[in-house]
């Protein structure tokens, strides 16, 4: 009898999870992409504010205390408040794998990537453990900000597929077209990744402390905005080519190109302001809407297989190039 009584809540439990794609699961992976994006702006604001030791500890923010103590002042309230943001990714992360654990065996796309999400989670903890204990090495800072840039393309493709059906997808665009939607994207990479090094060897170190790259910056800020004009010029003519096709990507091109040219336009006025750790800060957080953006695109230059399967022959030779 106590067998049946104790599995009854385990049984209900169970029931109350998702059995397909709802609200519950569609809310759980929008709040993922959001959360991983804002704590790029909490840590920039750690790595801006000059609070990159305000914790100088790792796992604990100081010696005998996780949290920080009155000696630290704002610095300490400032970087634990970001460790505690990676606790709430972790909090969502785990939602997101309790939620798909009825599904993930007909939805494994969903599960795996609520599980690789909750354990990038645990790894850029420790890479924020080393970050620290290294006493903010720039190469280390950028690395953390680079996977995170990585979660956030990960978030997004969780977002875009729980609005998907499972099964294969097939082109709904021009095989050329996919082929300079995928050049797009190394080169909005190459621009981010040059962005990274040129922040590295830049000002806002973290800390008074905290060393620099040792390259020089004013040459790498030319080297960052070179693909950054690049990424414009093709995203252009990806807009041209999409409206004059009436392509169904056209919307999250607009998006791309909208944020792209924020992007130039705050780029251009912190390098002639003097680098203002505001507009830095906000240059960091686009640049990963920036990367959310171009992985929308490339996701949606395919569609589950029946979308095209219902297009007139002539269209889909046409769009097989």
């Amino acid at each position: 009898m106590s067998k049946t009584v104790g599995a009854e809540p385990v049984n209900s439990i169970y029931q109350w999870l998702p059995s397909a794609i709802d609200t519950r699961i569609r809310v759980v992976a929008w709040l993922s992409l959001v959360s991983e994006i804002v704590i790029v702006g909490t840590g920039g604001a750690v790595r801006l504010t000059g609070s990159g030791l305000g914790c100088p500890t790792w796992p604990n923010c100081v010696a005998g205390s996780l949290v920080p103590s009155q000696e630290m002042g704002l610095h300490g309230v400032i970087e634990f408040a970001n460790r505690l943001m990676t606790g709430l990714i972790g909090i969502i992360a785990i939602a997101a794998v309790v939620l798909l654990w009825r599904m993930r065996k007909e939805r494994k796309d969903l599960f795996v990537l609520a599980v690789i999400l909750g354990g990038g989670v645990l790894a850029q903890a420790l890479v924020g453990g080393v970050t620290v204990l290294t006493g903010l090495n720039p190469f280390i800072v950028g690395f953390h900000f680079t996977v995170s840039l990585i979660m956030v393309c990960l978030a997004t493709v969780l977002v875009h597929r729980v609005y998907l059906a499972p099964g294969p997808r097939a082109l709904v665009v021009p095989v050329g077209f996919a082929g300079l939607a995928h050049a797009t994207s190394f080169v909005v990479a190459l621009t981010v990744m040059m962005g990274v090094l040129t922040t590295a060897s830049g000002p806002h170190s973290g800390d008074a402390a905290a060393g620099r790259t040792g390259f020089n910056a004013e040459l790498l800020q030319h080297l960052h905005a070179w693909p950054g004009y690049a990424t414009l010029v093709l995203t252009i003519v990806l807009l041209a080519a999409s409206v004059r096709s009436k392509l169904p990507v056209r919307p999250f091109i607009v998006t791309l190109l909208l944020i792209e040219l924020a992007q130039i336009a705050i780029g251009l006025l912190q390098a002639n302001l003097g680098l203002p750790p505001v507009l830095v800060g906000l240059h960091m957080v686009l640049a990963c809407v920036l990367a959310a953006a171009m992985t929308a695109v490339v996701l949606n230059l395919k569609a589950p297989a029946g979308v095209t399967a219902d297009l007139p022959a002539a269209e889909h030779e046409r769009m097989l190039g």
